[in-house]
């Protein structure tokens, strides 16, 4: 209960941290609303690509602990029912609520209640606010994928909060 809590904290300040600072516009960048929108973009951009690459360390470092009695994954599928059941405990002490695919190199997975959501689900007004709270989990995934031996893009979606959906991109080769 206590490293659940803890996690929570720490993700909220790592995302409040990279939020935080004033973008700098950089050169050549005219002062006004324009150019304080394009400065905030590229901030957020950059803060998003950040709390990814974290995620995606701590991904790859999880991939090489968590999968240790189960060593061989015959196929896609089986490593992606592990990030659903294991992993997800691992880190969120629940299981993923569902997981589907298309059978060709997309997989949807979807947590019902996402825990790091679960303090904005009081309302519509955080909806826009969810992705920045969801990029290290991206990160995460792609990570312990790529540890195991899978490429992959990874995205997020929030329709709804606290539902979150995960879809898995696996290019074929």
């Amino acid at each position: 209960m206590a490293d659940t809590v803890l996690f929570e904290f720490l993700h909220t300040e790592m995302v409040a941290e990279l939020w935080a600072h004033d973008p700098d516009p950089g050169p050549g960048v005219s002062a006004g609303l324009r150019g304080e929108e394009a400065g905030a973009t590229k901030g957020q951009k950059m803060s998003l690509s950040v709390l990814e690459g974290m995620g995606f360390r701590v991904g790859q470092a999880l991939g090489e602990r968590l999968p240790r009695e189960t060593l061989a994954f015959r196929e896609e599928l089986d490593v992606l029912k592990f990030l659903c059941k294991d992993l997800w405990v691992a880190v969120f002490q629940k299981q993923m609520d569902s997981l589907r695919t298309n059978h060709q190199g997309t997989y949807v997975l979807q947590d019902n209640s996402f825990p790091l959501l679960l303090p904005m689900a009081s309302g519509l007004q955080y909806l826009e606010e969810a992705p920045k709270f969801l990029a290290f989990t991206c990160g995460l995934l792609r990570g312990a994928l790529y540890t195991l031996g899978i490429e992959s893009v990874v995205t997020a979606s929030v329709a709804a909060l606290p539902v979150c959906k995960f879809q898995v991109v696996i290019p074929k080769s």
